[in-house]
């Protein structure tokens, strides 16, 4: 069994994976969704977000190392033999790894698929690869769901066996979808700024950006208070102690900040509508969107064990050289896959 210590350090390098899941498969649904609405907008975009799939091989990577490491991944396993401790089906391991590793190859297929048929769509006007196109598109929102919520059950919601939450696997991938959003407009910002893209797109974009993030602020600030909802009504004490643990007991601070980041701040200050047509402004939502989401998801995971092992994140080297890493190897790829494909100038 891992150390329960040394839980909350791995417990980085599995956000660092959900981000760097999230933020390639992002792009993609970005892409579909705007397309299924026929968002006119799309087509300045849509090339620059599909660049993220480059990122597909790095998450597998971060994968294949959380899953071989297995008890220092998912705690419970240090418990499947205790006397007393019932572990239903889901949490057996091989048929964890097995559903992991198989959900994650279809997706990078799905997605591959759509990136293919999006550039034939591009080049050929022809109703079959328009037709072929839009097929293609309708399946991604499926997967996006059916995955992220068993990326979500997985690697979050069963971390403590015997909790659940009904709604746990919307408010996970709907939560890493704002996320995407956030880091998409700091993304837009930054490379406009840069003056290296082969093709500039009109400013209005920030302006939609922002009305996105709003929206999915709004739908994510339900989620989340929801779960919580129905378990204190419910009268649901058993359910409850998760919660209470991480706000209450250790992660208060971590808690009530992502909750700020996400909620309070984009709210009020996209609520206001000059502030939604300020490029400047809406990135600094952007940025405590993002981080935001990566305490989350960091407090999720970390926080599923005893309080006693409460590990404050980037508090040793192991946190930091491991999230610069991820950072690194994914910026060069991702600036690889832009000047591959031509969407910026050397």
């Amino acid at each position: 069994m891992a150390n329960a210590e040394d839980f909350g350090s791995w417990s980085v390098l599995t956000t660092n994976f959900l981000m760097t899941l999230y933020i390639a498969l992002g792009g993609v649904t970005l892409s579909s969704v705007l397309h299924l609405v026929n968002g006119k907008w799309r087509f300045q975009v849509r090339r620059l977000a599909c660049a993220f799939a480059v990122l597909f091989p790095i998450a597998g990577v971060l994968l294949l190392i959380l899953l071989f490491n297995g008890d220092a991944t998912f705690q419970w396993m240090g418990h499947a033999h205790d006397e007393g401790h019932h572990l239903n089906g889901w949490h057996n391991y091989s048929f964890l790894v097995a559903r992991e590793i198989g959900g994650f190859l279809a997706v990078v297929i799905l997605c591959g698929m759509f990136i293919k048929y999006q550039h034939q769509s591009e080049i050929d006007s022809s109703y079959a690869a328009q037709r072929r196109f839009r097929n293609i598109a309708l399946l991604i929102p499926f997967a996006y769901f059916i995955y992220g919520t068993m990326v979500a059950w997985d690697f979050e919601m069963t971390q403590m066996p015997g909790w659940h939450s009904a709604s746990y696997g919307a408010y996970h991938f709907q939560s890493n979808f704002h996320m995407f959003l956030g880091f998409f407009t700091i993304f837009l910002f930054f490379i406009n700024r840069s003056g290296k893209l082969a093709t500039p797109f009109q400013h209005y974009i920030f302006n939609y950006m922002a009305q996105f993030m709003l929206a999915m602020t709004i739908l994510w600030t339900y989620l989340y208070f929801t779960q919580y909802l129905i378990m204190w009504y419910g009268r649901l004490p058993e359910e409850t102690h998760r919660y209470n643990s991480m706000m209450l007991e250790g992660y208060g601070a971590l808690w009530w900040t992502f909750l700020t980041f996400k909620f309070i701040i984009p709210f009020c200050t996209l609520a206001i509508t000059p502030n939604r047509h300020n490029p400047v402004i809406i990135t600094m939502v952007a940025c405590f969107i993002v981080l935001g989401t990566w305490i989350e998801r960091y407090t999720w995971i970390s926080g599923s064990i005893d309080s006693q092992y409460y590990h404050a994140p980037m508090s040793s080297m192991f946190d930091i050289i491991v999230t610069l890493a991820v950072i690194a190897v994914s910026w060069w790829a991702v600036q690889r896959s832009l000047l591959k494909h031509g969407l910026i100038r050397a």
